[in-house]
């Protein structure tokens, strides 16, 4: 579709019309732009703080408040009592019709393959007395890359790395499985503390995960919209049925501008005008947004990932990473950094400021050159 979003075609918009409205139809679950809207396994701003319980029991699982909803059914923080634990549990509810039920086994299946520390965990599958389909997962205590940039803003470029390697180098793993997310977005991401580290990022919400060696996996995917809006690659509103691991890295760099920015790569007043700038508009400089100097080499690798065309992207996830750890702010936020913003985020004074100012020079550099060019 060369054509651009001043003048698109008229096809464009039927076909981005009807991806709207089967959007709505498919995903009621989901809103658009929502900043809520994934399986955020988070305990909340309390962490350790016990809910008052609920009556509800499945089997060894006492349910208490709920905690997120995502593409498949919603989850409630639970403890289970017999390994003394808490535990998020998501269910399905009875009453589910068939398909629904073997997209929710299948999203167990495939998320419980996974073991890589910066993917969810799964600890348990089962179907209550009621009829009513639910699995176990840890329990995060933490905020969503959401919430990050809601309360604090933007970012720092390098704990934007930071996040980012940890995200690659669990889609790495389900890429080289042969699974694509296909809904990496701020919401589906959470940080948390595990292992004495802070800053530690968990990728959630496999509910929409494809299966490449699967030829039968075409469930949802014909002429339908899936993912959220704001964080769609273009492949995945003209040919959903399609997407590859190229589609899982155009939504790491939204993200990444996301984080750099405090602002998605586009917003719209609807989801046609969301789609139609994915697929023809040229995302602005992050720095140009954000309104301060970010290092080139980050700038570039994050608009490399937001190409519209897949070939014209990081080859992978992996690379991606690569890519990233070579930039000039990676290595710029430490352990320390993450502990002590997580004690007082407000005060938050970085405690490594000459590897920062010398980044902060060299991108300040590049900046006042391009904004001469520009000017």
């Amino acid at each position: 579709m060369p054509c651009p979003i001043e003048t698109p075609l008229l096809g464009d918009l039927a076909m981005l019309g009807l991806c709207a409205c089967l959007f709505v139809l498919g995903r009621l679950c989901e809103r658009t732009g929502s900043r809520h809207g994934g399986t955020n396994t988070s305990a909340g701003a309390e962490p350790g703080k016990a809910a008052r319980p609920s009556r509800r029991q499945l089997g060894a699982y006492t349910l208490h408040e709920a905690i997120g909803k995502g593409a498949m059914g919603e989850v409630y923080r639970a403890w289970h009592a017999p390994l003394q634990r808490w535990c998020a549990l998501k269910l399905l509810p009875a009453g589910a019709s068939e398909r629904e039920l073997l997209r929710f086994e299948k999203e167990v299946q495939l998320t419980a393959r996974l073991n890589h520390p910066n993917t969810i965990s799964v600890y348990d599958y089962g179907r209550a007395s009621d009829g009513t389909a639910y699995y176990a997962m840890e329990l995060l205590e933490g905020i969503s890359l959401q919430q990050l940039v809601d309360r604090h803003g933007a970012q720092s470029p390098g704990r934007v790395i930071q996040i980012l390697l940890q995200m690659c180098a669990a889609l790495s793993e389900a890429h080289d499985a042969g699974l694509i997310h296909r809904d990496i977005k701020p919401d589906n991401v959470v940080l948390c503390g595990q292992r004495g580290l802070r800053d530690v990022a968990k990728v959630l919400d496999f509910g929409l995960v494809k299966q490449l060696a699967d030829p039968s996996d075409t469930d949802q995917t014909s002429n339908v919209l899936v993912g959220t809006p704001l964080y769609l690659s273009p492949e995945a509103i003209t040919a959903p049925e399609s997407v590859g691991a190229a589609s899982d890295v155009y939504g790491l760099g939204a993200v990444a501008y996301f984080l750099l920015t405090g602002t998605p790569v586009f917003n719209g007043r609807n989801v046609i005008e969301v789609c139609s700038h994915h697929l023809h508009s040229t995302p602005e400089r992050p720095s140009r947004v954000a309104g301060h100097a970010i290092a080139s080499d980050l700038e570039h690798v994050v608009l490399d990932c937001l190409e519209k065309d897949p070939l014209d992207r990081p080859a992978s996830a992996a690379e991606l990473g690569q890519r990233l750890a070579r930039c000039v702010d990676a290595g710029t936020w430490s352990d320390t950094d993450a502990e002590r913003w997580w004690q007082n985020p407000a005060s938050f004074v970085p405690t490594s400021p000459t590897a920062l100012t010398v980044s902060r020079l060299r991108a300040l550099s590049n900046f006042v050159e391009d904004e001469r060019a520009c000017a």
